[in-house]
C-alpha cells in the first residue's frame, strides 16, 4: 500500500514548481497595490485616492446596505444571462458541429454578431425592452452565446468519425458513445467555452449597467464619475476585477485543469 502511494505522489521538483508558480500569481497583487499607492502620492487625491480611502468608501456603502444591493443585482443578472446563454450555446454549438449545412448557414450570423460589440446593441435593446433587468440579461446573452457556441462546435468537430465507427463496431450503445467518445472529446471545449462566455458576459453587463441601469456595479462606476467621486469609481472597478479574478481562479481554471487531459481521448 505504501509503495502504491509513493508511486502516485507528486515528484519533489514538480511540487516546488507548482508552489513557485502559485507564489508568483499571488505576488502580482501586492505589486499592483504598491504601484497604486506610489502613483497616488504623485497625483491629487480627487483623481487617484489611496487604497485605504477606497476601503473607507466600501465601508460606508456596506453600512448603509447599498453595496450588497448593487453587488447582488449585478451577480443575479450575470448568472441569469450567462446560464441562458450557456444553454443556447450548447445546443447551437452541437448543431453546428454535427451538421455541415447548418454550420454554413450560421457562418455569416456568427461573423456578424462576433464583430459587433455587445454594448452597441444596448440602446436598441433598451428601446425594445425598457430599463429593466430583462434588458441587461438580453445584452449578456448577445455577448456570450456566439463565442461559446463556436467553441462547442470546435469540440464536436474534433471527434473523429473513425473513433465513433470503432466504438460501434465494438458494440457500444448510444449511452456508451456519449460517455466514452463524445463527452471526453467535447468536455474540455465546453469548459473553455464557459470560461470565455463568463468573461464576455461580465464585461457586457458592466458596460450595459453604465448606460441603462439604476443599480449594479456598472451604475456605481458611472454615477461615481458623474459626481466626481473617484473613490466610488475605483471601488466599482476593484469589485469588477475581484469578482472576475475569483471566478477565473476558483471555478474555471479548476474545471479546465480537471478535464483538459480528456482532450483527444
Amino acid at each position: 500500500m505504501t509503495a502504491v502511494l509513493q508511486n502516485h505522489s507528486v515528484p519533489p521538483r514538480r511540487s516546488l514548481r507548482i508552489r513557485w508558480r502559485r507564489g508568483l500569481a499571488w505576488a502580482s497583487l501586492p505589486l499592483i497595490l504598491v504601484a497604486w499607492m506610489v502613483l497616488a502620492t504623485r497625483v491629487p487625491s480627487y483623481v487617484l485616492p489611496q487604497p485605504w480611502e477606497v476601503l473607507r468608501e466600501a465601508g460606508r456603502w456596506w453600512q448603509d446596505g447599498s453595496l450588497p444591493k448593487h453587488l447582488g443585482a449585478s451577480l443575479l443578472r450575470e448568472l441569469s444571462g450567462f446560464s441562458l446563454a450557456a444553454v443556447l450555446a450548447l445546443g447551437l454549438g452541437a448543431a453546428m458541429g454535427l451538421s455541415q449545412g447548418f454550420r454554413v448557414f450560421m457562418g455569416p450570423v456568427n461573423s456578424l454578431f462576433m464583430s459587433i460589440p455587445p454594448i452597441a446593441w444596448t440602446p436598441l435593446i433598451i428601446l425594445f425592452l425598457g430599463l429593466s433587468d430583462v434588458s441587461m440579461v438580453a445584452v449578456i446573452v448577445m455577448a456570450a452565446v456566439f463565442p461559446m457556441a463556436i467553441t462547442v462546435q470546435e469540440g464536436v468537430q474534433s471527434i473523429q468519425g473513425g473513433e465513433v465507427r470503432a466504438a460501434r463496431t465494438l458494440g457500444a450503445s448510444r449511452q456508451q458513445l456519449l460517455r466514452h467518445v463524445y463527452l471526453p472529446a467535447c468536455l474540455p471545449f465546453v469548459t473553455a467555452a464557459l470560461r470565455i462566455g463568463f468573461s464576455q458576459a461580465w464585461r457586457a453587463l458592466v458596460a450595459a449597467e453604465m448606460i441603462g441601469a439604476s443599480k449594479g456595479i456598472g451604475w456605481m462606476v458611472s454615477t461615481g464619475g458623474q459626481i466626481g467621486n473617484s473613490s466610488q469609481v475605483l471601488l466599482g472597478i476593484s469589485l469588477i476585477g475581484l469578482i472576475a479574478w475569483l471566478t477565473e481562479s476558483l471555478v474555471f481554471r479548476r474545471l479546465e485543469k480537471r478535464y483538459s487531459h480528456w482532450r483527444g481521448q
